[in-house]
């Protein structure tokens, strides 16, 4: 996969992507990510990249100009070009699983107020990692980056680790131990030491969509379960909407 960032902060992913899955990923020639300095496509003296907003009002704009010509400079005809935007399509998952199968991913990163609405004329896609507002386009980068490389084939060396991750199915994991057996009076289950695994299979099931309807009810509308998780889920709801005590 080839991975292009347009960005007026190149230097700000030096750091988050020469470590972690990501910069072993590189390492292995399974992703090559390049930034590009959008400055760099300005056409005055001064390298401007941003203007007033016609009409008037509070903050900068970045101009389409500099954006477009940028893009134009890493296309191949292979390209995904996205826009990294607070009124764009949510990122999730399964979002992340279509985007790692694309050969070419082109990361436009915005800042100040906003870019030209113009931008989003030869954009492929608007995205937002989640309903707030950042400085930059750039911590998204890192997220979407991460999200990404993370599920192309050898990035992890356990591929199940990947395949059984929250979210894969709209559910989320079931809770994870390791050494020591007890920490402050707090122990392990029993069940995961037991070593039956049909058992301790059943119970991280339970565990899974325990925790996903306590926390994260909204995921379960989408959720593809198993006749088996469909009969131990409406038990637990009826467990969680039985007779209750003020005491």
């Amino acid at each position: 996969m080839k991975i292009h960032i347009l960005t007026l902060f190149p230097s700000f992913f030096e750091g988050p992507f020469s470590c972690g899955i990501v910069g072993r990923a590189r390492e292995k020639g399974l992703v090559e990510i390049r930034t590009v300095n959008i400055r760099d496509f300005t056409s005055d003296p001064y390298r401007s990249v941003d203007d007033y907003p016609f009409g008037g009002g509070s903050g900068m704009v970045m101009k389409v100009e500099p954006i477009w010509r940028a893009v134009e400079s890493v296309r191949d005809g292979k390209e995904l070009v996205i826009l990294l935007t607070p009124q764009g399509r949510t990122f999730t998952q399964k979002l992340a699983r279509e985007l790692s199968q694309c050969e070419h991913l082109v990361i436009i990163c915005g800042r100040y107020k906003g870019v030209d609405e113009r931008v989003t004329s030869f954009v492929d896609m608007e995205l937002s990692i989640g309903d707030y507002v950042l400085s930059g386009g750039e911590p998204a980068a890192v997220v979407l980056v991460d999200a990404v490389v993370r599920l192309l084939p050898g990035a992890v060396g356990d591929k199940d680790s990947v395949d059984t991750d929250s979210f894969e199915r709209n559910l989320l994991e079931a809770p994870l131990y390791t050494r020591p057996r007890e920490f402050m009076g707090m122990k392990v289950p029993e069940i995961l030491l037991s070593g039956n695994h049909e058992e301790i299979r059943k119970w991280r099931m339970k565990e899974s969509l325990k925790r996903t309807l306590e926390r994260r009810p909204d995921l379960l509308e989408h959720a593809e379960l198993t006749e088996e998780e469909k009969k131990i889920l409406e038990k637990l709801k009826e467990e969680k909407d039985g007779p209750h005590s003020c005491i």
